[in-house]
């Protein structure tokens, strides 16, 4: 079976460099492209040189170019520039993998109609471990609505732009899917001056940011006499890759659609 083709976005950023390392360290796939914006200083330059490796592909902003040959985009960088790359995605054939964050509603529809063409693995973590967990929360969240309070607290890097992460809000879905709730019309996102007791039945939301924190998050059942916490924490981006290049396996494998990592992981 030959190598998996993959394009990189954002390749000279933190998460870039780390999906070029994984790529290059796996037996079964390529690194075949390497994307990034057009101001950046890095264009031109070999992809693994950040490694001092010569791979011969060189960082490109030129989409067509970065996508030639590739069966799959693996894709970490803003709302705006995911798209962009969607658009010759879909015009290309190639898979995508978005674990960028921070999509409006209709940019998600964007992401859909476009996944009737490509096969895209679309979620807000592409952690193997974050998602194990957001099982385990539908179970905890089942066993415990009645009597329990719920907040989800999560810790990222200073130069992360969108709060709630979009893995606290995964969280919070998976919870308020549980309880059957809606978690638009139960999420409290900020607390301020005199707010009132709790009122029952919300989730509440706290965001940290600073320093170079890769990703904390904890989801806090709070009951009369105990409490039930359940956390991930990320010490490194390569959980992040690793995940991410499983998707690319497996949407090299699989047809159109729009998938989620329990797809990829067959929770």
């Amino acid at each position: 079976m030959s190598p998996v083709a993959i394009a990189v976005a954002g390749a000279s950023g933190r998460m870039g460099r780390m999906l070029v390392e994984a790529v290059l360290a796996s037996a079964d796939c390529r690194l075949s492209g390497a994307l990034d914006q057009p101001a950046s200083p890095a264009l031109g330059q070999d992809a693994g040189a950040f490694l001092g490796r010569t791979t011969g592909v060189a960082i490109t902003a030129d989409l067509q170019a970065g996508l030639a040959g590739a069966d799959v985009l693996i894709d970490f960088t803003r709302p705006e520039g995911t798209l962009a790359h969607l658009a010759a995605c879909r015009e290309l054939g190639v898979g995508l993998v978005i674990g960028t964050t921070g999509f409006t509603p209709q940019q998600k529809a964007e992401i859909a109609a476009a996944a009737q063409q490509v096969g895209i693995v679309f979620a807000p973590n592409m952690s193997v471990g974050v998602n194990v967990v957001l099982k385990l929360l539908e179970t905890a969240a089942k066993s415990l609505a009645e009597g329990y309070d719920i907040e989800i607290i999560e810790a990222h890097h200073r130069h992360k732009v969108d709060a709630p992460s979009g893995t606290a809000l995964a969280m919070g879905e998976a919870v308020a899917r549980a309880l059957g709730q809606d978690l638009a019309e139960h999420a409290v996102f900020a607390r301020e001056g005199h707010t009132g007791e709790r009122k029952p039945g919300t989730i509440g939301f706290a965001t940290i940011r600073g320093g170079d924190i890769v990703g904390d998050h904890t989801v806090l059942f709070a009951g009369t006499g105990e409490r039930i916490e359940i956390s991930h924490r990320s010490n490194s981006r390569a959980n992040y890759a690793a995940g991410s290049l499983r998707a690319a396996r497996f949407l090299a494998a699989n047809g159109p659609g729009l998938y989620g990592m329990d797809d990829v992981l067959a929770l």
